[in-house]
């Protein structure tokens, strides 16, 4: 009896030790295939600044950033808000900013992640550029990176191109527009071949610390357009009827009473609580439009009136994607600001212009 009872025993705690070692042993196979299923995405294909630059123009950005403002203002596009990271100066970093920003607009077969650095001003000592950065485009349906764009803000600047051609459109008369610079670098470029895409019978007028000359002729032999440099920011303001402001924004670049009737201001130096370029009495006279208002109020023009108490986001008129949708922008002989601080919308769309474009070479 006791040998049958010691044998049965023996066979069930020898049953538990195969179940146990056949359960322990499977776990590897099951880590590994887990593992695999891991390594099945595709290694996303990575796209240099050379191929980007001589592939991609603003006018390829035009229509793609149209139709995500449209989108963002019928709350079609989930755009969360900016993320900073300052690089405080110190002997071993800096100084320099970070901005990370994204979106996704409802229906789209991508969406974009996109890390900008600028203010690297040190760099200039290394011979290397202030400002770099790249755009990560995910597939929607499954998560997957698709492509890297080492874009060193070629295509932040196209995407600001694209959102300066839709306030142009929205906002100035269809013929006769005098379009004034001021600062010329190389977002006032795109601005310039932006405005030529929507209205191409410009004509155009400099203004810069540095570079107005360069610029004016540069632009006049791509464009096809006449331009004039102006002595001033005041002289500018003059002759103009649309005025694109894209300085650093460490101060205001122009006057009320400089404006002629009629002006559009399109402002995009400001994207940071530290930067302002347009008075506060010019955005409190003016049917003030933001690209969007919870980012305006906080780092763009509205900010400094908002501040000031002079202004709240009610004083605000529109947003852009509002007047893509059918709100009217200009009615008549008053003065406009647009102000653009750059959109997860814009890099979304101009990602997925991007990809689609860049991926079939």
């Amino acid at each position: 009896m006791l040998t049958s009872v010691t044998s049965s025993l023996a066979r069930k705690t020898l049953a538990r030790a195969v179940a146990t070692t056949t359960q322990y042993a499977a776990k590897p196979t099951s880590m590994m295939s887990s593992r695999r299923q891991m390594s099945g995405f595709p290694t996303p294909r990575l796209f240099d600044y050379e191929t980007i630059t001589k592939n991609l123009s603003v006018a390829d950005a035009v229509e793609a950033v149209e139709e995500a403002f449209g989108a963002l203002a019928k709350g079609k596009v989930d755009v969360p808000m900016p993320m900073h990271i300052g690089i405080e100066e110190s002997a071993d970093a800096g100084p320099g900013d970070c901005h990370i920003k994204g979106g996704y607009v409802f229906g789209a077969k991508t969406f974009t992640v996109k890390l900008a650095c600028v203010s690297f001003y040190k760099n200039l000592d290394r011979g290397l550029p202030p400002g770099s950065g790249i755009f990560i485009v995910v597939d929607a349906v499954t998560g997957s990176p698709l492509g890297i764009f080492q874009e060193n803000r070629a295509m932040t600047d196209l995407r600001t191109g694209g959102a300066g051609a839709v306030a142009v459109k929205y906002t100035t008369p269809l013929e006769g527009n005098v379009i004034g610079f001021i600062g010329c670098g190389a977002i006032a470029r795109n601005m310039a071949r932006a405005a030529k895409v929507v209205r191409p019978n410009f004509t155009g007028v400099a203004y810069g610390l540095a570079g107005a000359e360069e610029f004016a002729t540069e632009m006049s032999e791509e464009l096809g357009v006449p331009f004039t440099v102006a002595s001033s920011s005041q002289e500018l303001c003059a002759q103009s009827n649309v005025i694109f402001t894209q300085t650093t924004g460490s101060e205001t670049v122009l006057e009320l009473d400089w404006l002629q009737p009629g002006t559009t201001i399109i402002a995009s130096g400001s994207d940071q609580p530290t930067k302002q370029e347009i008075p506060n009495d010019v955005l409190k006279n003016s049917k003030y439009i933001a690209d969007l208002v919870k980012q305006t109020s906080k780092v763009g023009e509205l900010r400094g009136p908002i501040q000031a108490g002079v202004m709240t986001e009610d004083d605000v008129y529109a947003e852009l994607g509002e007047l893509v949708n059918g709100k009217p922008g200009r009615e008549g002989d008053e003065l406009i600001v647009v102000d653009l601080t750059g959109t997860g919308a814009q890099d979304a769309a101009i990602g997925q212009v991007a990809w689609n474009k860049l991926s079939q070479l």
